[in-house]
C-alpha cells in the first residue's frame, strides 16, 4: 500500500443538509448542552467536560456506551480549536484519550456551513482517522451524528 493510498483511507468526508441556518448549525458545534444532545451516535451518551469556544481553546467530551454490547466502546478525546469563522467554518484537532497505540494520533476536523436551498449544508472531512476504524464506521458515526444534529436544531 503507497503513502497515498494510506492517507486516502485515513480521511472521510459526510455531508447533510439540515432545515436550520448556518448561524443556528455552527452554534450547535459549540454549545456543549447542545453537543452532548447531538454528537454521540445512536447508542452512546455524551459528557461534555469543558469546552472553550475560541482559537486555540480546548475541548474535552466523554462517549459512554448506554448497552452492555456498547459498553466496551465509550472512550474520551478532545482537542484544540485552530480556526472558527462564525456561521461558516470550524477547524479543530480531535485525539482519543488511550494508550492503545492503534488509535493514537492527532485528527483534523474541518466543519463548514453553507447556506442552501432548503437549509444548511453541513459537510465534516475529518482527516488522519485511526486505521484501526474503518472509513465504513467513521462515515457511518458521522451521518448519524448528523442526523442527530438536524432533530436538535430544526424548527429552532
Amino acid at each position: 500500500m503507497t503513502d497515498r493510498e494510506t492517507n486516502e483511507t485515513r480521511r472521510i468526508t459526510v455531508s447533510r443538509v439540515i432545515d436550520s441556518t448556518p448561524e443556528r448549525g455552527y452554534e450547535a458545534f459549540l454549545d456543549p448542552v447542545d453537543l452532548a444532545a447531538w454528537l454521540p451516535p445512536t447508542g452512546f451518551s455524551a459528557e461534555v467536560h469543558h469546552l472553550e469556544p475560541e482559537v486555540g481553546g480546548t475541548f474535552r467530551i466523554t462517549f459512554t456506551g448506554e448497552t452492555d454490547e456498547l459498553a466496551d466502546y465509550g472512550h474520551s478525546f478532545g482537542g484544540t480549536y485552530l480556526e472558527l469563522v462564525p456561521g461558516e467554518r470550524i477547524v479543530h484537532t480531535d485525539a482519543f484519550e488511550t494508550d492503545d497505540p492503534a488509535m493514537a494520533g492527532k485528527m483534523t476536523v474541518t466543519v463548514t456551513f453553507e447556506a442552501v436551498e432548503g437549509g444548511t449544508e453541513v459537510t465534516v472531512h475529518q482527516e488522519n482517522v485511526p486505521e484501526v476504524v474503518s472509513r465504513e464506521d467513521a462515515t457511518a458515526g458521522w451521518n448519524d451524528s448528523l442526523a442527530n444534529l438536524a432533530a436538535v436544531v430544526e424548527g429552532r
